[in-house]
């Protein structure tokens, strides 16, 4: 960010002449100064912070103050340490999400949405996007119901019936890039699925346990049977539910799986390496190279981790091939880079419910530029 570029934006700002993005760039410049790290904010302090750095830099840009001697030197310095994109909290103070998606613009790249492909055991397959609500299939003892919010649910027809099902059936559920999808299974356990992604289950549950196989992110709340654990088995590790809600980051673009746990407790398996996480612990195992040391990380942000499920791309400290790598699975395009590409670090929020022109306008601010060709993005200095 180049010194007159940084005063022009304050003298906006003063002005009352500013876009949303660059009142956030900003106020997001003081936030950073207020706290050593923006990982240890509430979403509720960073609300407030942010009316309190309205106040601050309406009070401090008066003209005879000459603000911008004064605040040049800090806001350098953070600008050249770390841009926080912080457009998803000026939104939050400003206008929803429905708002947002009314703004979207005709003729662009749209966020993805709830999609899926439903795998019977006798492979057909169904599109869970197009198929109408109500009962879309029957497995043994279990009807399949689409509900009226999109989400497919497994329920046993009786108790009885479902006491006699001995063979095990498999139903597999996949998202493609551009896709989410939320699904109960028999036993009650939810599952969110994120973008290019996929669960993998037996239909019903019998037997001494409950596994099933899952590929790129899924979110876990399992309904707890001491009798018949639930395991879920991704990228050669075995995760043992012991009553709790998780989450699971598996794409193999990523350099490693995560597993975070958010209530209750899990056991994580590679080989013959196991770790126990509590709340609020990850583990991390490579997924190239020695991958049979399972890492555990304490106080994991798990507002970060969640940001998927509620509506948003949340980043910390993270770097332009992980943002595209995101943006790449929701808005199903891929990624080119082109020339040097500037070492910049990312934090902040967006929506995902906004188009791809929004997205990349927002990231722009940090002097990376962005070409669309069709569905391909190619990033350039």
């Amino acid at each position: 960010m180049k010194k007159n570029k940084a005063r022009s934006l304050l003298e906006k700002y003063a002005a009352g002449q500013c876009t949303p993005e660059e009142i956030a760039i900003v106020e997001s410049w003081y936030i950073q100064q207020k706290h050593d790290e923006v990982n240890d904010l509430m979403e509720k302090e960073r609300l407030a912070d942010m009316q309190e750095v309205r106040n601050l830099l309406i009070s401090e840009t008066k003209p005879e103050q000459k603000p911008v001697r004064r605040l040049w030197p800090r806001i350098a310095a953070a600008a050249s340490i770390l841009l926080f994109l912080s457009v998803g909290i000026y939104y939050l103070l400003h206008e929803s999400p429905q708002q947002l998606a009314a703004q979207n613009q005709k003729n662009d790249i749209t966020p993805g949405s709830n999609k899926a492909i439903l795998t019977l055991a006798n492979g057909k397959q169904i599109s869970l996007t197009d198929v109408k609500n109500g009962n879309i299939a029957q497995q043994g003892a279990i009807n399949i119901k689409k509900t009226a919010n999109g989400q497919v649910v497994y329920n046993a027809n009786t108790t009885s019936s479902l006491d006699k099902v001995v063979q095990v059936t498999y139903n597999t559920i996949t998202t493609p890039r551009g896709g989410q999808y939320h699904l109960t299974l028999a036993d009650g356990t939810n599952v969110w699925l994120n973008a290019a992604s996929s669960i993998k289950y037996p239909v019903p549950f019998n037997g001494k346990e409950r596994r099933v196989e899952v590929t790129g992110e899924a979110y876990f709340e399992v309904v707890h049977n001491a009798a018949m654990p639930f395991n879920v088995t991704v990228n050669g590790q075995i995760i043992e539910d012991i009553g709790t809600h998780f989450n699971i980051n598996a794409y193999n673009d990523e350099p490693a799986t995560k597993t975070t746990l958010l209530e209750g407790a899990v056991k994580v398996s590679k080989g013959k390496v196991s770790a126990i996480l509590k709340p609020g612990q990850q583990s991390v195992v490579m997924n190239k190279g020695d991958n049979s040391f399972v890492n555990v990380s304490n106080n994991v942000n798990t507002d970060l981790v969640m940001a998927w499920k509620n509506g948003k791309f949340s980043f910390y400290n993270s770097d332009i091939q992980t943002v595209m790598r995101q943006l790449g699975r929701w808005y199903d395009v891929d990624v080119e880079y082109e020339g040097k590409i500037p070492s910049t670090i990312f934090s902040g929020e967006i929506y995902r419910n906004v188009n791809l022109s929004k997205a990349l306008e927002i990231l722009r601010f940090t002097n990376i530029n962005f070409r669309v060709e069709g569905r391909k993005i190619v990033v350039t200095p």
